[in-house]
């Protein structure tokens, strides 16, 4: 058994609640997608009105695959790699902008070979604008955002409003903060606001981010 967390919408604001499941060892994606069902139909035992949707390059809806950050792209960049390149660690003043042109798995590597060596995070730069690490997450969100903005289509957007409940069987709160499936429940709220995904300059973007993403927001 494992235990994973699914995000969803209620009243304005982003929720979590972590749900245990039946899962199945092993690095195919044919075990994935059996770990995925297995979290899924767990999901709809808890709530009667769920309508899933695994975020990652793992499941088995095309949307899903879409909305991988493995896969989104951002002024041309895979959102991956404009995370992990816009990381400004201790030992230099500036992000790693070679990294943009790695693989999206290299790049995530590369960052964590820093991290793994004790650098330390002061902080995200990207695109002239400097982001601080709190609130947490709020940087992934906001180019996570972005790229949606630039790579899906109306007609994938209005897909989207079909799901309610979001995964990502990769993502484990004890190893990251930041998730796919948090990020896709916030653009909804935006969606649902304002009848499209307007510009969201950092600034704003980070204001409405501290309303609807709050740690306590979890059952």
């Amino acid at each position: 058994m494992a235990k994973r967390p699914v995000f969803f919408k209620e009243k304005g604001v982003v929720k979590r609640t972590d749900i245990e499941f039946e899962w199945f060892a092993g690095f195919a994606v044919s075990q994935k997608q059996k770990s995925i069902k297995a979290l899924h139909d767990a999901i709809r035992q808890k709530f009667s009105d769920a309508n899933p949707l695994e975020i990652s390059t793992k499941g088995a809806v095309a949307l899903g695959n879409k909305l991988s950050a493995f896969n989104l792209m951002l002024h041309g960049y895979y959102l991956e790699n404009v995370f992990q390149s816009s990381k400004v660690f201790a030992d230099s003043d500036d992000p790693h902008l070679e990294w943009l042109k790695l693989h999206p798995k290299e790049a995530k590597r590369e960052a964590g070979k820093l991290h793994d060596e004790g650098h330390r995070l002061l902080a995200f730069r990207y695109d002239g604008t400097e982001y601080p690490l709190e609130p947490k997450t709020a940087f992934y969100d906001h180019i996570y955002y972005m790229a949606v903005r630039d790579t899906l289509s109306k007609e994938d957007l209005d897909e989207l409003t079909q799901f309610n409940y979001f995964t990502d069987i990769e993502f484990s709160p004890q190893r990251s903060i930041n998730t796919q499936a948090r990020s896709v429940v916030l653009i909804k709220l935006i969606w649902d606001k304002y009848g499209e995904l307007p510009a969201f300059p950092a600034e704003e973007f980070i204001s409405f981010h501290k309303q609807v993403i709050n740690s306590a927001s979890y059952i």
